[in-house]
């Protein structure tokens, strides 16, 4: 399964690479990290938004997490791709904002990667 990972802060790639090293060994995943709402546009368009799942996070500068999303659900073919949104803030305004754009879970950091995982396996894409 292909997974596309935006988030502004850099030691994200690290420890999901860590986190997920026997499921990327074994090519069940592959990982994308960019590091912006415009940088994972850009990286979709010239993809044809064939991610599966896409984890991002709200609070980013530039681009919102937020507004990301409803660029996805207005630009991808569908079915779009699978979105959770991540926040560390797991305040009712953001869950309710991102379910209403179209996102499909929403998680805070820290992240609980067991959970995470479990997410991951259940989803039939």
């Amino acid at each position: 399964m292909k997974i596309l990972i935006v988030d502004d802060e850099l030691d994200v790639e690290p420890l999901f690479q860590q986190r997920f090293r026997r499921e990327i060994k074994s090519n069940e995943l592959e990982m994308k990290f960019v590091h912006s709402g415009e940088e994972a546009i850009e990286y979709l368009e010239s993809d044809g938004y064939r991610d599966k799942l896409i984890l991002s996070d709200i609070n980013m500068p530039g681009m919102s997490g937020l507004e990301l999303l409803d660029k996805i659900q207005k630009s991808s073919t569908p079915p779009p791709p699978v979105v959770m949104m991540i926040s560390a803030y797991g305040d009712e305004e953001n869950k309710n904002t991102a379910q209403k754009l179209g996102a499909n879970d929403f998680l805070t950091k820290p992240l609980d990667f067991s959970l995470l995982k479990e997410k991951i396996k259940s989803l039939n894409v």
